[in-house]
């Protein structure tokens, strides 16, 4: 069982991830991984010395190929159980963003297969349990705002 959790912040050392949910002209841009057939929102581990928000630009650049965007912070959520990137299950942190693209270079240097822009949230997530959460967080956020 997983449970995610939303904080305005926590302590910049705790945080390990950064997750980008983006769109580009009114739609929502997603990854397929090279050894799936399922969709994720732009994301990954950060690096030893790395600012989170590089860490959420260069992961958004790595995965999507974008090249002309606007990020900005959301919130700080946790994952808590084990997952595919979190074995021992302990609660794990990081950095909701946002991100409209503008330009892609249509060049991806990382482990995705394409980038996919779509009309409506897909059925078939890589994190199924987690990723329609934020995007839920990011939706009642922006209303907000």
């Amino acid at each position: 069982m997983l449970e995610v959790k939303f904080y305005d912040a926590v302590d910049d050392a705790l945080l390990k991830f950064a997750v980008i949910i983006s769109q580009s002209n009114g739609k929502w841009v997603f990854c397929k991984h090279k050894e799936r057939d399922t969709y994720e929102v732009p994301g990954g581990h950060r690096e030893p010395g790395e600012d989170i928000i590089e860490t959420a630009r260069r992961e958004l650049q790595e995965e999507t190929g974008a090249v002309r965007f606007d990020i900005k912070p959301i919130c700080v959520y946790s994952v808590t159980g084990r997952n595919r990137v979190n074995e021992s299950g302990e609660e794990t942190f990081g950095l909701l963003c946002f991100a409209e693209i503008m330009e892609f270079s249509g060049k991806l240097y990382s482990e995705m297969e394409k980038v996919v822009l779509m009309d409506k949230l897909p059925e078939n997530w890589t994190y199924p349990l987690i990723q329609p959460k934020l995007i839920e967080k990011y939706l009642q956020i922006s209303k907000e705002i």
